[in-house]
């Protein structure tokens, strides 16, 4: 059947772009230099922005893992494609909006570092004062890549690949970048604020959980959802990959946000590992005591549940308290998975319980046990600055995301056609397989041999 030749708009704009780089040449004003290069810092920079990247596709083997066999492929690309999409957008203009000089703490100049003019090998005084800023440039790319890789979750098996494409760049320039500003610019109005993100609780999760909780809503529930059929992964073992490459990533995620090799890193690298630990278990064991199995799925969730709580409190709490920090994040995003599968909410892989609940548990406890400035310390200004922050950045996430979703469903529909969800979006979105032709159909019938088993086992 010959394939409808799709718009030429996407690629036309890329075309643009690349001309643009070429030819435009703005002016703007000197960079300001900071101190001279600290090469033991530039090198964990370099390693940790490349062990970030690594989550990304770490995340698309733990979402892909648990959807359908259908749509695996698909799943797996909505992280993937994030790679190409942000990083170009942060080069043209998503830089400048995050880092940029300040608009009212709110949101940087577009045209501070347009194009990257201006991001070069020289360090800058207060965004990298010991590491060239095209490195800190770099390695807070990785970060805006992943956001909206993890809202893919909550609309997984029913969002259209093109839709999906216009939402990230929306989302990334009118929710990541101004909450980037606010959050971690020196002039930003959380930062001045005294809220405390060491990296990303509220930038990255909070803002991907509250998106997918506006997406599960707009794009309503899957039609397997609809008949309570119940949900079969599609490859446990993926999802077991990809926890082990989140976690191995997100020692850059969080230790990497110090902007240097010092004691900040090392702290920040045993609180990650010492939060996921507890988490983990914790998951795990609170099934086991009430009368579930102790499953893989369950380990895992537990484990990035974990990383998700200690990510904005990594470099302010001591060991003792990450262990805190992940059993508490464990227990309470384990109930609202419970609850959201008693409601009618289609959050198709729990993001929002998961990111955005486990996202508030780790702001909440970084004002609790931040050093020298945390309730434990016998202070209130920052807890209670961390819960009007809280509010705020819900408030705007789900909002914003819920005003974008609208737009871009004007735009290009959002959700795919009930004959497409019913083929599979591996299918009818990309036209491949996670198998081969010839593997296919014994493919379909020992998953289906495999879900029957379980059935009459009772599990």
């Amino acid at each position: 059947m010959p394939v409808k030749r799709a718009t030429p708009f996407p690629f036309l704009m890329l075309v643009a772009l690349a001309i643009a780089a070429l030819v435009v040449k703005p002016a703007h004003k000197p960079t300001p230099v900071g101190e001279a290069i600290n090469s033991g810092d530039v090198a964990w920079m370099l390693t940790a922005a490349a062990l970030v990247l690594l989550m990304t596709p770490g995340l698309s083997f733990f979402y892909g893992g648990m959807v359908g066999f259908k749509n695996v492929v698909s799943t797996m690309l909505q992280s993937v494609v994030a790679l190409g999409v942000i990083s170009l957008l942060w080069v043209l203009v998503g830089f400048s909006l995050a880092f940029g000089d300040s608009i009212g703490g709110f949101v940087g100049n577009p045209m501070t570092f347009f194009m990257f003019d201006g991001v070069g090998e020289l360090t800058h005084p207060d965004l990298a004062p010991t590491i060239p800023l095209v490195m800190f440039a770099l390695f807070q790319l990785k970060f805006a890549i992943i956001t909206p890789a993890l809202i893919t979750g909550s609309f997984a098996e029913r969002v259209r690949f093109s839709s999906y494409l216009l939402f990230m760049v929306l989302f990334s320039l009118l929710i990541y970048c101004p909450l980037a500003h606010m959050t971690w610019h020196p002039d930003g109005f959380f930062r001045k604020m005294g809220v405390l993100d060491f990296a990303g609780g509220t930038v990255v999760h909070m803002s991907a959980g509250f998106a997918a909780l506006a997406g599960a809503l707009v794009l309503g529930r899957r039609k397997s959802h609809l008949a309570n059929e119940a949900h079969s992964p599609a490859n446990v073992p993926f999802v077991l990959l990809g926890t082990g490459m989140l976690w191995f990533g997100w020692f850059g995620f969080n230790a990497g946000s110090a902007l240097a090799a010092n004691g900040a890193a090392t702290m920040a690298f045993g609180t990650t590992n010492t939060a996921s630990a507890a988490a983990m278990l914790g998951w795990m064991f609170f099934d086991w005591m009430r009368g579930h199995k102790p499953s893989a799925l369950g380990a895992c969730i537990g484990a990035v549940v974990g990383l998700v709580a200690i990510t904005p409190a990594a470099g302010f709490v001591t060991i003792r308290e990450s262990i805190i920090i992940g059993l508490a994040a464990s227990v309470i995003s384990n109930l609202a998975v419970n609850l959201r599968t008693k409601s009618t909410l289609d959050d198709t892989l729990d993001v929002f319980p998961c990111h955005g609940v486990g996202g508030m548990v780790g702001m909440v406890a970084t004002g609790i046990f931040a050093a020298n400035v945390g309730l434990t310390s016998g202070l209130t200004k920052t807890f209670f600055n961390h819960l009007i922050a809280l509010v705020i950045v819900a408030a705007f996430s789900f909002i914003g995301s819920l005003i974008l979703y609208k737009v871009t469903d004007l735009i290009i529909p959002l959700r795919v056609t009930q004959e497409q969800e019913d083929e599979g979006l591996d299918l009818s979105q990309h036209g491949e397989t996670a198998l081969g032709a010839e593997l296919l159909g014994g493919a379909h019938a020992n998953g289906q041999a495999h879900v029957e088993m379980a059935v009459g086992s009772g599990v």
